[in-house]
Protein backbone atom coordinates (compact mmCIF):
# COMPACT_ATOMS: atom_id res chain seq x y z
CA UNK A 1 0.00 0.00 0.00
CA UNK A 2 1.33 3.28 -0.79
CA UNK A 3 0.64 6.17 1.75
CA UNK A 4 1.07 9.89 1.05
CA UNK A 5 1.28 12.17 3.62
CA UNK A 6 1.89 15.77 4.31
CA UNK A 7 4.29 16.75 7.40
CA UNK A 8 5.27 19.88 8.59
CA UNK A 9 9.21 21.19 7.88
CA UNK A 10 9.56 20.68 11.78
CA UNK A 11 7.99 17.16 11.78
CA UNK A 12 9.95 15.95 9.06
CA UNK A 13 13.32 17.14 10.43
CA UNK A 14 12.86 15.29 13.26
CA UNK A 15 11.93 12.04 11.47
CA UNK A 16 14.66 12.70 9.18
CA UNK A 17 16.62 12.51 12.39
CA UNK A 18 15.57 9.45 13.92
CA UNK A 19 15.76 7.65 10.74
CA UNK A 20 19.14 8.71 10.54
CA UNK A 21 19.60 7.49 14.19
CA UNK A 22 18.68 4.44 13.15
CA UNK A 23 20.60 3.95 10.15
CA UNK A 24 17.58 3.93 8.22
CA UNK A 25 16.41 5.70 5.48
CA UNK A 26 13.10 7.85 6.11
CA UNK A 27 10.25 6.04 4.26
CA UNK A 28 11.29 2.66 5.59
CA UNK A 29 11.82 4.26 9.18
CA UNK A 30 7.75 5.46 8.67
CA UNK A 31 6.79 2.30 7.57
CA UNK A 32 8.31 0.68 10.39
CA UNK A 33 6.31 2.98 12.93
CA UNK A 34 3.09 3.01 10.81
CA UNK A 35 3.41 -1.05 11.16
CA UNK A 36 3.91 -0.61 15.46
CA UNK A 37 0.86 2.01 15.31
CA UNK A 38 -1.54 -0.75 13.79
CA UNK A 39 -0.13 -3.80 16.15
CA UNK A 40 0.75 -2.51 19.58
CA UNK A 41 -0.87 -5.01 21.98
CA UNK A 42 0.72 -8.09 19.39
CA UNK A 43 3.97 -6.16 20.00
CA UNK A 44 3.81 -5.65 23.60
CA UNK A 45 2.72 -9.18 24.51
CA UNK A 46 5.58 -10.54 21.84
CA UNK A 47 8.20 -7.74 23.34
CA UNK A 48 6.97 -9.31 26.93
CA UNK A 49 7.57 -13.11 26.36
CA UNK A 50 11.15 -12.18 25.31
CA UNK A 51 11.92 -10.09 28.41
CA UNK A 52 13.11 -12.09 31.02
CA UNK A 53 10.63 -12.33 34.40
CA UNK A 54 11.60 -10.45 37.02
CA UNK A 55 11.88 -13.07 40.33
CA UNK A 56 11.83 -12.21 43.64
CA UNK A 57 14.64 -13.85 45.82
CA UNK A 58 13.34 -15.99 48.03
CA UNK A 59 12.35 -15.22 51.46
CA UNK A 60 11.99 -11.53 50.53
CA UNK A 61 7.89 -10.00 50.49
CA UNK A 62 6.44 -7.76 47.58
CA UNK A 63 5.55 -4.02 49.11
CA UNK A 64 1.98 -5.25 49.24
CA UNK A 65 2.82 -8.34 52.02
CA UNK A 66 5.66 -6.03 53.76
CA UNK A 67 2.09 -3.43 54.12
CA UNK A 68 -0.11 -6.36 55.08
CA UNK A 69 1.80 -7.89 57.59
CA UNK A 70 3.07 -4.75 59.23
CA UNK A 71 3.04 -4.78 63.10
CA UNK A 72 2.21 -0.97 62.44
CA UNK A 73 -1.22 -1.70 60.59
CA UNK A 74 -4.59 -0.63 62.51
CA UNK A 75 -2.73 1.88 65.16
CA UNK A 76 -3.32 4.69 63.09
CA UNK A 77 -0.30 6.77 63.39
CA UNK A 78 -0.12 9.86 61.06
CA UNK A 79 3.41 10.78 60.25
CA UNK A 80 4.43 14.25 59.23
CA UNK A 81 7.39 15.55 58.40
CA UNK A 82 9.18 19.43 57.95
CA UNK A 83 7.83 21.15 54.91
CA UNK A 84 10.89 22.28 52.86
CA UNK A 85 11.41 25.96 52.21
CA UNK A 86 14.31 25.54 50.06
CA UNK A 87 17.63 26.98 50.33
CA UNK A 88 18.69 30.64 50.52
CA UNK A 89 20.26 32.29 47.53
CA UNK A 90 21.35 35.23 47.05
CA UNK A 91 21.00 36.78 43.70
Amino acid sequence: MTIQVELSPETEALLAAQAAARSMDVPTYAATLLEKAAHPAALESKDRATEPKRRRPPGRKSLAQLFAESPFRGLDLEFERDRDLGRDIEL
